[in-house]
């Protein structure tokens, strides 16, 4: 099967079902008859641009575009082990292959007070407008956390 294909079917399943790990997925194309390594589908989560969320005591994957119908703040405090701040700049450190995925979940965002990112394996930097909207985001960031 085709990268593209698969993307393609990965995406289906995780619309139409809650899955929380990488090996229910790899389990479900299994199932298909299509047979992934773990790296493999580790680089095509990363690519497809999935992201876990939790809800409702629920840990699952969705689409990180499909985030927005979370609160954009909240999301990141799920997601960030720590904040810091650098005038206009926050350095977010996340989980190990984490930053990307947050990355294009912040740079998909609409909220005004931020210009980009800057992504590496466990760290975002997340460039602000300025420095009052750094340190209103950090705050409300902090505040969830």
């Amino acid at each position: 099967m085709r990268k593209n294909d698969r993307h393609q079917l990965v995406k289906t399943m995780i619309k139409e079902e809650k899955l929380g790990t990488q090996k229910e997925i790899q389990d479900r194309l299994e199932a298909q008859g299509i047979y992934v390594t773990q790296t493999t589908l580790s680089r095509d989560l990363r690519e497809i641009g999935l992201t876990k969320v939790k809800k409702k005591g629920l840990t699952y994957y969705v689409l990180a575009h499909e985030t927005e119908e979370i609160d954009f703040i909240e999301f990141l405090a799920k997601h960030v082990e720590s904040v810091a701040r650098a005038e206009f700049s926050l350095v977010l450190r996340t989980g190990l292959g984490e930053a990307t995925v947050l990355a294009n979940v912040v740079d998909s965002s609409l909220d005004s007070r931020i210009l980009g990112t800057v992504a590496g394996a466990n760290t975002l930097l997340v460039i602000c407008r300025d420095q009052a909207a750094a340190q209103e985001i950090e705050e409300q960031i902090q505040e969830v956390m």
